[in-house]
């Protein structure tokens, strides 16, 4: 602890905020030796009234799921009782606890945190995890979401990493750096035995920069005549190398039965002293070997083995042959339990294995699925590449290749499934797998929203794969119809290219599968129109519906973008019931299946969806999901919801800020969706503040484009801004547009809006009918910010007529329900038409919300819903106790002592919570 005052004092810090009853993280970052495993060890000693559980990431369990999240949690696994069952069950899953299917990721991520907050609850906790950049991806994401979630928990989490990356960005870091000269002389002196030469002594301060292992290392090892003089470091390695350079001289010291041992821990990475005694004895090691290594303070064998530090295990390892680690890989693999421990046996064989063999490939391949049930994707597709790698047969080699490449596109690791194609392409390949290469290329294209590319790359696949597999050509046709709708106008040469192609595909299986109704319904709209696609849009969509989420068809129409496209579909033919149920069944089979690119996707359709029901706060809280999964995948997330979201709420810069940045995107990459919903945002963020001629400017642009699915939003904008702007000859156009709809598909939301359009063209009695019309068939459907806005234009047109009693009447109604949602620039604009109907708009006492969080709020919804604290914490992902802790804040703004006062103080909201 020579030279780290200032560092202790951060610590000291931290550990007396959580034994106050707070909560902490902090990320300690530096090179490898500059002390953050000492420190760490320093946390634990000097916290007597915490309790303290350790996890070091290894390397060598990089691959294997959860396996550094076990570590954390393994002496808190009595108390998993007391978890609500569903995060029990996901918890006791994802450690191969329990069978069932393929556990929620973020279920596992608040399981975490529930049990981490449970055991604070009887001491504060502090939770030590070494070595964070060589986690598992699944335990690094269960942790991070845990992390950003503590808040009145008495839980600090101190990571120790290398590189924090981007997962780690956001938390308070402590840069760990070398000791100053003084300091790092003086504890080189402390090491040596004997005068050192001045420049020896000078040199090796200048070169190990005060990193206090090298100093400490460096020397020992070294005769008396080198120390003296003409002792020179090779500045050409970096300082971990060299680190590990003196450890590895150290072991060689060491005698031989001593360094086996030792070579032997390091292959083993899960730490189990009885297992490394078994293969010890297989190897005729002794366990007197031991001794020397303890002594010379390199390892210790006590519950767990642990080395001195990782460079310790990895110069073990490093200074073993080839021969010596395959010998070590497959002395542990014979004696770790095939039935309790597959995968990691499954993991030394491979490791053990010198060339291909198909049986090691066969257990990679089983280990691969028992990593997918649990959720692990990344881990998968880790057993898939390696049993392919073991695969003598070159077209079951390309196979697995091609599997291991899909699961990382699945798990959102775009650039490592193109890095994996670019493996399969040099390998053999017959004509199928070249096309479904290109396929899964179009596919990533798609999910990268290069829609041109994707559109391109998924029509020669589909052309390709036509001469093979009809099936297959059918969904890859479906893809590019879906890439060229998201990428262009439903007019552009390249829909109708997709579309074409598709018609003249041959026709599917008897009786068609989802998909091929799905493909011909497309693109029969985009060939013929509307009216003539409409019943058959109608069937597709009502087979969507039917799909059963535990058949493989479902598991192919949510891969093969059909869940995006019967969404739009739905859209479409405004069935908006439809939309919500298609997206939240997306949402929770793409969390099944730990699908975290279709998952990013499905929740932001679920978004929009609440959007336009008027439920702006659980939006908010999908959007914040997509976030926490673009961090976690290191991709963007998508961020047009997010614009949609805070034009309703009338957030005029971040609005503008996010429509700017979509609009730019969307000209850089070609992606006329995204121009169009660009220019809607646009529309309804003017509109609310009464910018009339701007919103106009943008709904006519993103009606002359025509995105399919997105008339039904952008429609009742460009009516009002007309209306407004006295565009009469516009305001026909858009209700010839809305007539064709309602007459080949009738149904409340569009007749609703319709009838609202022919109230702006209309005056007198007709226009009075068609407002209340309007009203009342929208009060029949979900979209309540079309109904208040409905409300809202028949209260200006009554004020208009000088009908102020009545207006005020529907001004009312209009303000109480958009203050509700959070559409802060329509209720502004339904305020001020009150003051000029006649009527000051006292304060109520629900208007006090506005002082609440976005979380306050949302817990007491749950809170007056009748849902119980575990309850809350499960759908708000926060724990039970910082539910409780909300609560109390809400209690106190909103001057209320219990739960069953909350209904007298909240507004309504039909749709709060998020769908499961």
């Amino acid at each position: 602890m020579r030279g780290r005052t200032s560092e202790l004092r951060v610590l000291a810090q931290l550990v007396e905020a959580v034994g106050a009853g707070e909560s902490r993280v902090l990320v300690v970052r530096g090179e490898p030796g500059v002390g953050k495993t000492a420190l760490l060890d320093y946390v634990a000693r000097q916290a007597p009234g915490c309790q303290v559980a350790r996890a070091v990431g290894l390397q060598s369990e990089m691959e294997l799921a959860f396996a550094g999240l076990h570590q954390l949690c393994a002496p808190m696994l009595n108390r998993l009782v007391r978890l609500p069952t569903p995060q029990r069950v996901a918890l006791q899953t994802a450690f191969g606890l329990s069978t069932g299917p393929p556990p929620d990721r973020f279920l596992v991520g608040l399981a975490v945190l529930s049990l981490l907050s449970e055991v604070a609850g009887e001491r504060p906790l502090l939770g030590l995890v070494d070595d964070h950049q060589w986690l598992d991806s699944a335990s690094a994401q269960a942790l991070e979401f845990a992390a950003r979630r503590l808040a009145a928990d008495p839980v600090g989490l101190v990571f120790a990493t290398r590189d924090p990356g981007d997962e780690l960005a956001a938390f308070p870091s402590l840069a760990v750096e070398g000791l100053q000269a003084s300091d790092a002389r003086a504890l080189l002196d402390s090491v040596l035995a004997g005068p050192l030469d001045a420049r020896v002594r000078d040199g090796i301060l200048a070169e190990t920069r005060g990193n206090p292992l090298a100093l400490l290392e460096l020397p020992r090892g070294l005769t008396p005549a080198e120390l003296a003089g003409g002792f020179g470091l090779p500045g050409a390695r970096r300082l971990s190398g060299r680190i590990e350079e003196s450890f590895r001289r150290q072991i060689e010291a060491l005698p031989d039965q001593t360094q086996r041992l030792l070579r032997l821990a390091a292959t083993d990475s899960s730490g189990d002293p009885l297992l490394l005694w078994r293969a010890a004895e297989q190897l005729g090691i002794p366990i007197q070997a031991g001794a020397q290594a303890v002594e010379a303070e390199l390892i210790d064998f006590g519950a767990q083995v642990r080395f001195r530090h990782p460079l310790v295990r990895s110069a073990a390892y490093r200074s073993a042959s080839s021969q010596e680690r395959h010998e070590a890989h497959r002395t542990l693999a014979g004696v770790t339990d095939p039935h309790l421990d597959p995968d990691r046996r499954a993991w030394h064989l491979a490791q053990a294995a010198t060339s291909p063999d198909a049986a090691v490939a066969e257990e990679l391949e089983r280990s691969a699925d028992r990593a997918q049930a649990r959720g692990g994707l990344a881990a998968a597709a880790a057993f898939l590449e390696r049993a392919a790698m073991l695969t003598p047969d070159p077209v079951r080699r390309t196979q697995r290749l091609l599997a291991a490449a899909r699961a990382k596109s699945d798990a959102g690791a775009l650039d490592a499934a193109l890095g994996l194609l670019l493996a399969v392409e040099a390998g053999t390949m017959d004509g199928r797998q070249a096309a479904e290469v290109e396929l899964l290329r179009g596919q990533i294209a798609l999910d990268q929203r290069r829609g041109s590319d994707a559109q391109r790359l998924l029509l020669s696949a589909a052309r390709r794969i036509q001469t093979v597999s009809i099936d297959r050509a059918r969904a890859a046709y479906l893809d590019a119809l879906v890439a060229a709708i998201w990428a262009s106008d439903l007019g552009s040469p390249k829909v109708r290219e997709a579309a074409e192609a598709a018609r003249s595909a041959p026709p599917g299986p008897a009786p068609p599968r989802v998909l091929d109704v799905l493909l011909d319904a497309v693109a029969l709209r985009v060939t013929d129109g509307y009216a003539a696609a409409a019943p058959a849009l109608t069937r597709a969509l009502d087979m969507a519906l039917t799909l059963d989420g535990g058949r493989g068809e479902f598991d192919r129409w949510l891969r093969l973008a059909g869940g995006r496209i019967s969404q739009i579909i739905a859209m479409e033919v405004w069935d908006y019931e439809s939309w919500h149920a298609l997206a939240a069944a997306q949402v929770q089979f793409s969390r099944s299946m730990g699908a975290l690119m279709h998952l990013a996707y499905a929740l932001n359709y679920l978004a929009r969806s609440h959007i336009l029901a008027g439920n702006l706060l659980t939006a908010e809280r999908l959007i914040e999901e997509d976030h926490l999964i673009a961090e976690a995948t290191g991709n963007p997330p998508i961020a047009d919801t997010a614009m949609m979201l805070a034009a309703w709420r009338g957030q005029d810069r971040e609005a503008s800020d996010l429509i700017g940045a979509t609009s730019r995107e969307a000209a850089a990459r070609g992606a006329d969706r995204l121009v169009s919903l660009a220019a809607y945002a646009s529309a309804v963020l003017h509109n609310g503040f009464g910018r009339s001629a701007e919103a106009y400017a943008a709904a006519s642009r993103a009606f002359d484009r025509e995105p399919m699915g997105y008339g039904s939003h952008i429609v009742p904008e460009l009516a009002e801004a007309a209306a407004r702007t006295g565009n009469t000859q516009v305001l026909m156009a858009a209700l010839e547009w809305l007539s064709e709809r309602t007459r080949v598909t009738p149904n409340e939301w569009v007749q609703g809006v319709e009838a609202r359009v022919r109230a702006l063209l209309s005056d007198g009695d007709a226009a009075e009918q068609y407002y209340r019309e309007s009203i009342e068939r929208l009060s029949r459907t979900r979209v309540r910010t079309q109904l208040a806005r409905a409300h809202l234009l028949y209260g200006e047109w009554l004020r208009r007529g000088n009908r102020r009693g009545d207006a005020r009447e529907q001004l009312r109604t209009a303000h109480e329900m958009l203050q509700a949602m959070g559409a802060e620039a329509f209720a502004e604009r339904a305020r001020i038409e009150l003051l000029a109907a006649g009527q000051t708009v006292r304060k109520r006492v629900d208007e006090t919300n506005h002082a609440l969080t976005a979380q306050e709020f949302q817990v007491a919804r749950l809170a007056s819903d009748g849902l119980s604290n575990p309850e809350i914490g499960a759908r708000l992902f926060i724990s039970s106790r910082t539910v409780q802790y909300h609560l109390r804040k809400v209690f106190t703004k909103l001057d209320i002592s219990s739960r069953t006062q909350l209904h007298r103080v909240l507004p309504s909201d039909p749709d709060p919570v998020l769908p499961r």
